[in-house]
């Protein structure tokens, strides 16, 4: 029997979609108002769903507290009250969109995780636009 375990967090960024090798008309033109130059920010909202086998021993299929300080350690403390594009190495030379964002933080969890654990990564840019990613 395999159940899923979730936990929601948050974190505030700034960040810009543009590409440097591009003209100001064209970046304006494919990302709109996220081109501008001076930043937007975002308050992001997470959901880490963890799934696997429930240890007889435990109960647990991971401890929601270790689930807990993992989000803290790798995507809070990382993230929060950051300029994405400026503070992040992951976003030196790769755009900061929702799915850039959602596939970095699944790889910072993923080598955390037992190895016959699913993991699926849920971020809401805002209240209606979200993303997930669960691996490839």
């Amino acid at each position: 029997m395999r159940v899923t375990v979730s936990r929601k967090a948050h974190f505030n960024a700034a960040h810009r979609l543009h590409r440097a090798d591009w003209k100001a008309a064209q970046n304006e033109a494919v990302f709109g108002k996220c081109s501008n130059e001076h930043y937007h920010g975002h308050n992001y909202e997470l959901i880490v769903h963890v799934t696997g086998s429930i240890d007889p021993i435990t109960g647990y299929v991971m401890d929601i507290k270790v689930l807990r300080d993992l989000i803290k350690s790798e995507v809070e403390d990382a993230f929060d009250h950051k300029n994405l594009n400026v503070q992040v190495p992951e976003f030196q030379n790769l755009i900061p969109t929702a799915e850039n964002i959602v596939v970095v933080i699944y790889n910072k969890l993923r080598p955390h995780l037992d190895t016959s654990q699913d993991l699926e990564v849920v971020l809401y840019e805002t209240p209606r636009n979200f993303v997930k990613y669960a691996g490839e």
